[in-house]
C-alpha cells in the first residue's frame, strides 16, 4: 500500500535537500545583510522611497524590524512567490510528464485506480514541502543569535507551519494542469502562469472594488507580517487552504478518470 508515495517521495529526496540547502543560504544572506542595511538606513526611510504599487505589490509594511525585513525579503519574496511557483511547477509534472513520455498506459495498466495514483504522487510532494519547513526554521533563529537580534520562536515556526497548506494549495493549482494538458512543457508553463497571475490579482486589487475576486488566490490565506510583526496565527486561512487543496486534488481525479490516455 502507498507504494507509489513511498517511491516518488523516495525520488524527491535529493531535490528537497538541494531545495532545502538553497533556500538555507538564501536566509543566510539575508540575516547578514540585516545588520548593515539597519544601520545605513534610519527606521524605514527606505520606504519612503518606494512607489506605492511596490508596497502594496509586495506587501511590504517594514523593514526596520529583523521581523519585518524577513517577512519581505525571505517570506513573501522566498515562500509566498519563489516557492509558491516551484511547487506549482513540479506539481504540474506529475501526471503530464507521463502521459507526455508515453508511460502511463504502463502505471494504469498496474492494479491501481487512477484517483488512488494522482493522489500519491501528489501527496509526494509533501517531502521537499516539510523538508524545506522542518530544516530552515533553525537557520533563520541562529542567524538572528548571531547578529544579537532577537526572535519569538514560536513566530518563527507558526510562519512555516502555517506555509505548509498554502505551498500545497500552489501545488493543488499544478495538480490541475498536470491532468488539464498532455505535455508537461505547456502543463508547468500554465501552472506558473496561473499562479503567478494569481498573485498579482490579489495583490493589485487589495482595497478596491474588485478585492472579492482575490478570495479565489492562496495569497490571501498566507500573511508572514501578521505572523512576525504581529504574532497573529490565521487558523482560517489555513482551514481554507486545505479545503482550496482537496477541491483542487479531487477535481483532478474526477478529471484524470474520464481523460482519455
Amino acid at each position: 500500500m502507498f507504494e507509489f508515495l513511498r517511491y516518488d517521495g523516495r525520488k524527491r529526496l535529493k531535490g528537497s535537500l538541494y531545495l532545502t540547502v538553497g533556500m538555507a543560504l538564501l536566509v543566510a544572506v539575508i540575516v547578514w545583510v540585516f545588520p548593515s542595511f539597519r544601520d545605513t538606513f534610519e527606521g524605514d526611510e527606505l520606504l519612503e522611497a518606494y512607489p506605492p504599487e511596490i508596497l502594496q505589490l509586495f506587501d511590504i509594511q517594514t523593514m526596520a524590524s529583523l521581523e519585518g525585513f524577513l517577512a519581505f525579503e525571505l517570506y513573501v519574496f522566498g515562500w509566498v512567490i519563489l516557492l509558491g511557483l516551484y511547487f506549482a511547477y513540479s506539481a504540474a509534472s506529475v501526471i503530464a510528464d507521463d502521459v507526455d513520455r508515453g508511460r502511463m498506459d504502463s502505471l494504469l495498466a498496474m492494479p491501481v485506480s487512477r484517483p488512488r495514483l494522482l493522489a500519491e504522487r501528489f501527496a509526494a510532494l509533501g517531502v521537499p514541502i516539510l523538508m524545506v519547513n522542518l530544516l530552515v526554521p533553525p537557520v533563520v533563529l541562529a542567524g538572528a543569535w548571531l547578529i544579537d537580534e532577537s526572535l519569538s520562536v514560536a513566530d518563527v515556526f507558526a510562519v512555516h507551519l502555517l506555509s505548509v497548506p498554502y505551498l500545497f494549495a500552489c501545488a493543488g493549482i499544478g495538480i490541475l494542469c498536470s491532468v488539464a494538458f498532455d505535455r508537461v512543457s505547456i502543463a508547468q508553463r500554465v501552472a506558473l502562469g496561473a499562479t503567478f497571475a494569481l498573485f498579482l490579482v490579489e495583490s493589485m486589487i487589495e482595497g478596491t472594488d474588485y478585492e472579492p475576486v482575490g478570495a479565489i488566490a492562496p495569497m490571501r490565506y498566507y500573511d508572514p507580517n501578521e505572523i512576525l510583526l504581529e504574532s497573529s496565527y490565521d487558523l482560517t486561512g489555513a482551514a481554507v487552504l486545505i479545503a482550496m487543496t482537496v477541491a483542487l486534488v479531487v477535481l483532478s481525479q474526477l478529471w484524470f478518470v474520464r481523460k482519455d490516455i
